[in-house]
């Protein structure tokens, strides 16, 4: 067999740079504690230390809303090696800083007039929220706080996935946009110096953001055009699409187990798009995605003709073996979440993978479960051992019944080294928490365990803390900005 090292070294020098996590880590506080020593090095009539401490917060939390514009999965120099669940875990949390910190703006402004005399403290809060002089502050927190509440509740509200999309966007512009208009025109230290010109700095990135995301990338969907070559059904109610490149359409770069944005027809637009994982090998020309019926735009995908223009923005995604090349692999998915293990294990068999390969793959039905011939065939090309599992028993299911607990992940690491073994687990939350927990109780390092699951939430696994005591370790970090800011100045 032809080995495709050479072709994927190809495909990865197509991939846009992508920033160390560690220095994400670093870059977020840095540029949201900047304003802060941009106001120190200002002159300005000397305070009480409260008010210092109310510009303090509405300074840090306005330079944290303008990062979110970054943080939406959608910039790969961001997410890339971080993986977009994990980045809009934290685009989630960090949503919540900025609400609370700019809640407590106005409230801690008024704490020593509340102190003294709390009719007038209450009298100073309402005029801070009714006078014309702050009103674009007043626009941007009932436009945060509606965005942000909205997000959360997001599935309970009767709006399509676009509409809400659409309305996000906007709130997020009004927020930001009346925040810094307030910024320059009342606050104390943004009124000029270089403070005022980081804020003018801040809000033409942010233009450059969105004129990135929804007008080049709008550019790149209608002139670089691809094709539905075929859809084929491969379980029930999951569809498997062969996409192939436009005349004049480059081939996408991208490593096995990454995913795009896809839309299709006349809704080429970014705003009508949606993710989906990638199975395939780069080795083959056009891309391969498996997608399962389950909302207003996946219910309709098996009805798509040939022929039908398809919108592809992508590769994004660090679900990879990149770097683990000569390791022993553990694939494991649930449900649809096979999509993204099938674009793996199609890579592995096109490049001769020499290591032992496990692949477990469970699902609620046996008609649920897709690719069987084909993982079968596999087993002639790599050293592969599957277990296939429906959750419930039928009649004519010859394989396994029952789920993937401790007993079966152990089977499946026998004869492996675990430090020399990496898991790659998708599908949904709760499976995604307790493989990923049992394969660490088995003794596999948390760094060799990697996932990617449906939805953004945090999640509960080890693996999940431990993401969570980063992400307050990053809050604590612009908190005690905040305080030596106050500490220097009061």
């Amino acid at each position: 067999m032809q080995d495709a090292r050479s072709g994927t070294a190809t495909a990865d020098a197509r991939q846009p740079p992508r920033l160390p996590a560690g220095v994400v880590a670093v870059l977020y506080p840095l540029v949201c504690i900047a304003p802060l020593v941009l106001a120190v090095m200002r002159d300005v009539a000397p305070t009480v230390t409260w008010e210092i401490a109310a510009a303090g917060l509405g300074l840090v939390g306005l330079a944290a809303m303008a990062v979110q514009f970054v943080t939406s999965g959608r910039f790969e120099i961001v997410s890339g090696r971080l993986g977009i669940d994990r980045v809009m875990a934290f685009h989630k949390t960090a949503a919540w800083w900025v609400l609370v910190a700019l809640l407590l703006h106005p409230v801690v402004y008024v704490v020593p007039t509340f102190l003294a005399d709390p009719a007038l403290g209450v009298e100073r809060l309402w005029a801070y929220h009714t006078l014309p002089h702050y009103r674009s502050g007043v626009i941007a927190l009932s436009a945060l706080i509606l965005l942000v509440l909205g997000s959360a509740v997001r599935k309970r509200l009767p709006l399509r996935y676009e509409t809400w999309r659409a309305a996000h966007l906007v709130l997020a512009a009004v927020a930001l946009g009346a925040g810094l208009h307030h910024a320059v025109t009342a606050g104390r230290f943004s009124a000029g110096g270089a403070l005022n010109g980081y804020w003018w700095a801040v809000g033409a990135a942010v233009v450059a953001v969105v004129a990135i995301l929804y007008g080049w990338r709008w550019a790149q969907l209608r002139l670089r055009p691809w094709r539905l070559a075929s859809v084929s059904k491969v379980a029930d109610r999951m569809w498997e699409l062969d996409i192939q490149p436009a005349e004049g359409t480059p081939p996408l770069g991208y490593r096995a187990g990454q995913f795009v944005w896809m839309t299709e027809g006349a809704r080429r637009f970014p705003l009508f798009d949606h993710p989906f994982s990638i199975a395939d090998s780069p080795e083959r020309p056009g891309l391969s995605l498996i997608i399962k019926e389950a909302g207003d735009f996946t219910n309709g995908i098996g009805k798509l003709a040939p022929g039908t223009p398809i919108g592809i923005d992508g590769p994004y995604g660090h679900f990879t073996l990149e770097g683990h090349g000569d390791d022993a692999i553990l694939l494991i998915a649930g449900g649809v979440g096979i999509a993204p293990i099938m674009g793996l294990l199609r890579d592995l068999v096109a490049r001769g993978h020499g290591q032992p390969v496990r692949l477990a793959y469970a699902a609620g039905t046996p008609e649920n479960l897709a690719c069987l011939d084909e993982i079968a065939a596999a087993g002639a090309k790599l050293d592969l051992r599957p277990l296939l599992l429906s959750e419930t028993p039928s009649p004519d299911w010859t394989g396994e019944t029952g789920w993937l607990d401790r007993e079966r992940l152990s089977g499946m690491l026998e004869g492996l080294d675990k430090q020399r073994t990496v898991a790659l687990i998708c599908g949904p939350g709760p499976m995604v928490t307790a493989v990923a927990d049992g394969l660490i109780d088995l003794g596999m390092p948390m760094d060799r365990v990697m996932y990617e699951r449906f939805d953004y939430s945090e999640g509960a696994s080890r693996l999940d803390t431990r993401l969570r005591w980063r992400f307050i370790g990053i809050g604590l970090v612009l908190a005690a900005g905040v305080a030596g800011f106050v500490a220097l100045l009061g």
